[in-house]
């Protein structure tokens, strides 16, 4: 039986672009990737980086 992430996840399942990912094979379609420790993360095959290679964080000085 699969579960899905509780409801009380601190962390927001991500939000693929369905239509990059329609004919990847690494991820087939569906635009995440499930890690070794049952998360689920974009896929970096077909999904952009959304910070486009620099630090999320950033410098804040």
């Amino acid at each position: 039986m699969a579960y899905g992430a509780p409801r009380h996840s601190p962390f927001p399942s991500p939000h693929p672009d369905l239509d990059l990912a329609r004919n990847c094979t690494q991820c087939l379609g569906w635009g995440t990737v499930v890690t070794r420790d049952g998360d689920h993360e974009l896929c970096r095959t077909c999904q952009p980086d959304p910070t486009d290679g620099e630090g999320y964080l950033g410098s804040v000085y």
